[in-house]
């Protein structure tokens, strides 16, 4: 399951890794409205994650780390929205492992610097999608599970669910 971090929009992705080859099971965007209280926001985004676990199951969840960049106010409220899907995780008994952005478009495209629509066109094609996903959020959390899923994350993903003890990959988000 990947998780493309917000709290006005947090994408959701989920892959199923065959072999070789990866599928979209699921895909989407979880909205809040800024007229709400911010721990109304967290409790919608912490309930629908919860029950996308809970319905499809995912071996372990990957989230997009927290960008910076020029605005520490936005990053705050992402760093909450990021906080509540580890927690749904941490609940579901399943890992968080963290991507930097730039991780994410290597990953995917073969180069840090891609722009959004380049990662929407690769997603698509990596999936075998008719057409990119959109919204741009749910195409980055597909991306997000993309870059676990064809990753060394993975098999520590499938280690850690097969094992109840705590992975020591560096990766793993703390917790």
């Amino acid at each position: 399951m990947g998780v493309d971090p917000g709290a006005a929009n947090l994408g959701f992705g989920i892959v199923r890794v065959e072999g070789n080859h990866m599928v979209a099971l699921d895909g989407g965007v979880v909205e809040t409205t800024p007229d709400q209280p911010m721990e109304r926001r967290l409790d919608r985004i912490h309930r629908a994650l919860s029950e996308l676990i809970a319905w499809h199951e995912p071996k372990a969840m990957a989230i997009e780390q927290v960008y910076f960049g020029k605005n520490v106010g936005s990053a705050t409220v992402v760093g909450q929205a990021s906080g509540v899907a580890m927690l749904a995780a941490a609940q579901s008994g399943i890992g968080c492992f963290a991507y930097t952005p730039q991780a994410i478009k290597m990953a995917v495209c073969g180069s840090g610097g891609a722009g959004k629509r380049q990662v929407q066109r690769m997603v698509g094609t990596l999936l075998g999608l008719p057409e990119p996903p959109t919204p741009d959020h749910a195409a980055d959390a597909l991306a997000v599970a993309i870059c676990h899923g064809g990753s060394s994350g993975h098999r520590q993903a499938v280690a850690a669910a097969e094992a109840p003890t705590v992975a020591t990959s560096t990766e793993r988000v703390a917790g």
